[in-house]
């Protein structure tokens, strides 16, 4: 045991009720976003009828536009709070990267979740390797789809729109061309959709076999605790 892991107290409340709200919000956003976008790069077959009569691409880019800008406010929010709320609303946005503590902790999880190390360790905040891929793919991703959004979105806004100014100016020349932009934010929605797929898979088994509690966490903000040894962090 880390002769530096500290005490362990019988509940920590970890989770403020503006992270709970936004990370419940930010999931329905992120669903809404992963299904239109889908629907926009592989647009459904055309409807019978007058075509007056019909807008449902129209509509499906519409929410999916309007689910961006929503998005956007939500990861403001959350920077904003990284910086107001406890210490563990830190992490998502400023990990110890630096730490060599941190990395040791992000191996022994990847040795954990692999079935190589038999016993997990114990932590108030979230462990190591879920404060990494929260911060790449979460946090970074988001804000890579952000900016290819706004990038592409601007093309259609014309060149004198602030999304064409602040984002479609640079962003497509960077890439090479318009059609790249496209590509890579597609790619980067299969990446959050593999991230998704694992955060609820770990989250579940992290619940039945860690030594702290979980979904019951993210739900009531306090984190309980199954042994009496220290923490790790």
């Amino acid at each position: 045991m880390n002769s530096n892991a500290i005490n362990t107290p019988p509940a920590v409340y970890v989770y403020e009720i503006p992270v709970r709200v936004w990370h419940v919000l930010n999931a329905l956003i992120i669903l809404v976003l992963i299904v239109t976008g889908y629907l926009i790069a592989n647009p459904l077959a055309s409807v019978t009828g007058e075509a007056s009569a019909h807008f449902v691409m129209g509509y499906i880019r519409f929410i999916h536009f309007t689910s961006g800008f929503v998005l956007v406010v939500g990861l403001v929010f959350r920077i904003v709070w990284a910086f107001i709320g406890n210490t563990y609303a830190r992490q998502f946005v400023l990990p110890p990267l630096l730490s060599k503590r941190f990395w040791s902790g992000v191996w022994h999880e990847i040795l954990w979740y692999s079935f190589i190390d038999k016993r997990p360790r114990k932590y108030i905040g979230h462990n190591p390797l879920a404060i990494l891929f929260m911060h790449l793919i979460l946090f970074w991703g988001t804000l890579f789809m952000i900016v290819t959004g706004f990038a592409m979105y601007g093309e259609g806004a014309g060149q004198h729109s602030w999304q064409f100014t602040f984002f479609s100016s640079w962003v497509i020349p960077l890439f090479g061309q318009s059609q790249n932009v496209h590509s890579w934010h597609h790619l980067m929605m299969w990446f959050i959709i593999c991230f998704v797929i694992t955060h609820i898979y770990v989250a579940i088994r992290e619940d039945k076999l860690s030594r702290q509690s979980l979904l019951a966490t993210i739900a009531t903000g306090w984190r309980t605790f199954k042994d009496d040894e220290p923490c790790d962090d």
